[in-house]
């Protein structure tokens, strides 16, 4: 006797299927979606793993503010020990440029999930609905591969660091691992950020959701 097709899936297709209700049709929620050439990317883990790089974002933008906010309380009391008993702290510059960069790497993956870095829109904008957003994945793939570059020498040079006990040459004799490991973090954070978007933006080709 013949039985009907839907009866031939196995249990963990239909337990994936439950769980993951909203996947486009189409797209099968055991993780072979998005037309097959990026596993993954429209499966339940992925949209998981990007509501969770949210959050994480959310939490480096947070400590990124701390920093600021430290960097802004140093350079007033700079001012005013030098402006009322001529007196200097001695590490305003060196420590303002330290949170200065540690802070560009902090805030970045925030700064992408909000759409706020800045992007040359006039070529996609003379395109087709279709033909931009594929542009637009290509291109998300692009930048995440070469941050992957970038993590890679910054890793070594914190590794360095590291070994060498290297320290800034100043009066402060800074540790440099310690603002460079706060670049890395950062670094971490956005290179991750940008593999959650890169699956956002190759799903958005089929669902036409505006991710950037």
């Amino acid at each position: 006797m013949h039985r009907p097709s839907w009866t031939n899936i196995t249990k963990k297709q239909a337990a994936s299927r439950i769980a993951c209700p909203a996947s486009p049709a189409g797209m099968q929620a055991d993780g072979r979606g998005c037309f097959g050439f990026f596993p993954f990317a429209g499966s339940c883990k992925m949209k998981a793993f990007s509501r969770y790089m949210a959050r994480l974002s959310d939490v480096m933008a947070g400590l990124s503010a701390l920093i600021l906010g430290a960097m802004a309380l140093l350079i007033l009391t700079e001012i005013i020990l030098w402006n009322t008993l001529e007196k200097t702290t001695l590490i305003a510059d060196e420590y303002s440029a330290y949170g200065l960069a540690a802070i560009t790497f902090l805030g970045a993956g925030y700064c992408l999930k909000e759409r706020g870095h800045i992007r040359i829109t006039l070529v996609l904008s003379l395109l087709p609905d279709l033909p931009a957003r594929i542009i637009s994945a290509l291109a998300t793939a692009l930048t995440t591969i070469f941050m992957g570059y970038l993590w890679w020498y910054l890793f070594l040079l914190v590794r360095s660091s590291l070994h060498y006990h290297s320290t800034s040459g100043t009066l402060t004799n800074t540790v440099l691992w310690i603002p460079q490991g706060l670049m890395l973090l950062g670094a971490t954070c956005f290179l991750l950020q940008l593999a959650a978007t890169t699956c956002d933006t190759l799903q958005a080709i089929r669902t036409g959701k505006r991710v950037l």
